[in-house]
C-alpha cells in the first residue's frame, strides 16, 4: 500500500494496554508502526516489551481481574487513569488504540472523543461471552474494530461498526521466534510454524532442536506447565503446579518440566514458590513461552490466550481455571457460554479438557495427562481440531493490517 505524502500529518499515536498479553499485542503493533513510518510519536500503557519497542509509557499496566482482584488494585487502576488522561489532553493523539482492558478502555474512549481523537478498538472485549450491552455503547464511541477472531466480525457489523477480522499477533509471535531460532538450519526453518509441530515424525528434529536449545535432554519428553500472567492465576496456580510435578513424577520419571513465565512476572513476589518447583526439577525460562511449547510433548496451560498458542503449537494440552470463590459464582451468573478456554470456543465444542475450581486439582490433572499419553486417538483427534482451528488465521498479519488502519485513520488515505 502507498500512503502517499499524508502520512507525514500524522505524529502521535497512543497504544493503551492493561495486560501481559495486551501488551504483547501493543509491542508488535508499535514496531510495525516505526517500521512503516520511523518518525512516529507513539506513547501509551503498557510494560518493557512496548518500551523497547518505541512507546513512550505514561503509566503502566495493571494485572487486576476479577472482582476481588480489582478492588484490591483499584487505586493502582485509578492513579493510571489520571495519568494516562493527563497524557490525551496534552498530546491529543492523531490515533487511539484501545486494546480489550474494556472497563479502563472505555471509560477512556469517551474523554478522547471529547477532544475529536480518532479511535481504533484493536483486541474486542468479550462481548460474546458477557456484558453483551457493551457492544452498543463501543458502536456509540470508537471509529472502527479489528479484532482477532472470525465470530468477533459479524458481531460487530450487525451494530454498525465498521470491523475487520484481521487475525491473532501470536501468529507473528511464533513465526519470528521459531524463525529467528532457528536461523542457518535450512532444514528446520521449512517444517516450522505452517506445519504441525509437535507429534508429527516429521517434525521430531525440529522439537528435538528446541529441547536441546532451552539445555533439555534432547531424548526425555517435556511437560511444560503455563500458570498465567495474573497475579490471582499465579496464586493459585504455582503452588497446585508443585503437587502436580511431584505426583506426576513418580509415575512418569522420564518427563522433564518446565514453566515459561510470562515476561512482567514480579519473580520475586512469588519466590517461595519458584524455588520449591526449582527444587522439583522444574526449568523456568522467563518469556520463553513459544520456544518452551515448540520443545513440548504435553503442556498444563492457565485458560488465556497461552491455550491458542498451545493449539497453534499442537501441543496436547489440560486448560485449568481458578478464581477466588465469589469471583466464579458471580462469573457463572453474568457469563453465557458453555466452554471457558478459546481453543474450545473457536471449535464450538469440547476439544481440550477444562478443569475449574475444586476440579484444578492433582488428581484430575495427572489423570487427564495419562489418557494424552496412553490414548493415541484422543490425541490425534485432539492435534486434528487444533489444525482446523487455526487455518483461518495462517494468511493474516495482524500487526500490519493494524498498523495500516492506524496510518488510514489519522491521514484519511
Amino acid at each position: 500500500m502507498h500512503f502517499g505524502a499524508k502520512l507525514y500529518l500524522m505524529n502521535t499515536v497512543m497504544i493503551i494496554s492493561g495486560e501481559s498479553s495486551g501488551e504483547l499485542y501493543g509491542s508488535l503493533l508499535a514496531k510495525a508502526l516505526k517500521n512503516k513510518w520511523p518518525d512516529m510519536h507513539i506513547i501509551g500503557v503498557g510494560g518493557e516489551r512496548m518500551r523497547e519497542a518505541g512507546v513512550e509509557l505514561v503509566s503502566s499496566i495493571s494485572d487486576a481481574f476479577g472482582l476481588i482482584e480489582a478492588i484490591s488494585a483499584y487505586s493502582k487502576i485509578k492513579a493510571a487513569f489520571k495519568k494516562t488522561a493527563e497524557a490525551l489532553k496534552k498530546f491529543k493523539p492523531d490515533v487511539l488504540v484501545l486494546i480489550d482492558y474494556p472497563d479502563f478502555n472505555i471509560k477512556l474512549a469517551k474523554v478522547a472523543k471529547s477532544y475529536g481523537v480518532k479511535i481504533l478498538y484493536y483486541v474486542s472485549p468479550q462481548v460474546w461471552a458477557w456484558r453483551k450491552g457493551r457492544v452498543k455503547k463501543i458502536a456509540n464511541i470508537v471509529d472502527r474494530m479489528a479484532v482477532l477472531f472470525p465470530f468477533e466480525e459479524k458481531i460487530y457489523r450487525e451494530a454498525g461498526i465498521k470491523c475487520e477480522f484481521v487475525g491473532h499477533p501470536i501468529v507473528e509471535e511464533i513465526e519470528s521466534v521459531i524463525q529467528s531460532s532457528v536461523i542457518g538450519h535450512q532444514s528446520l526453518v521449512k517444517n516450522s510454524y505452517q506445519r504441525p509441530i509437535i507429534n508429527d515424525p516429521k517434525d521430531f528434529e525440529l522439537r528435538t532442536y528446541f529441547k536441546s536449545a532451552l539445555g533439555l535432554d534432547p531424548k526425555k519428553p517435556v511437560l511444560s506447565l503455563l500458570p498465567g500472567s495474573r497475579p490471582h492465576e499465579l496464586k493459585r496456580l504455582l503452588p497446585l503446579m508443585i503437587d502436580v510435578v511431584r505426583q506426576f513424577r513418580n509415575e512418569f520419571a522420564d518427563y522433564q518440566f518446565c514453566i515459561p513465565l510470562a515476561p512482567n512476572t514480579e519473580e520475586e513476589r512469588y519466590s517461595l514458590y519458584l524455588e520449591s518447583l526449582r527444587e522439583e526439577g522444574v526449568n523456568i525460562k522467563k518469556g520463553e513461552s513459544v520456544r518452551v511449547l515448540a520443545a513440548s510433548d504435553m503442556a498444563v496451560v492457565a485458560s488465556g490466550t497461552a491455550t491458542l498458542q498451545t493449539a497453534f503449537l499442537e501441543v496436547p494440552m489440560i486448560v485449568l481455571y481458578k478464581l477466588s470463590p465469589f469471583t466464579f459464582f458471580l462469573g457463572k451468573l453474568i457469563v453465557d457460554i458453555k466452554h471457558i478456554s478459546l481453543v474450545n470456543i473457536l471449535a464450538g465444542r469440547e476439544v481440550v479438557q477444562e478443569l475449574l475450581q475444586k476440579k484444578a486439582n492433582p488428581d484430575d490433572i495427572i489423570k487427564e495427562l495419562k489418557k494424552i499419553i496412553l490414548d493415541k486417538k484422543y490425541r490425534e483427534e485432539m492435534l486434528q481440531a487444533y489444525r482446523a482451528i487455526k487455518e483461518p488465521f495462517f494468511e493474516k498479519r495482524a500487526s500490519e493490517r493494524v498498523a495500516e488502519m492506524v496510518i488510514e485513520m489519522a491521514g484519511q488515505i
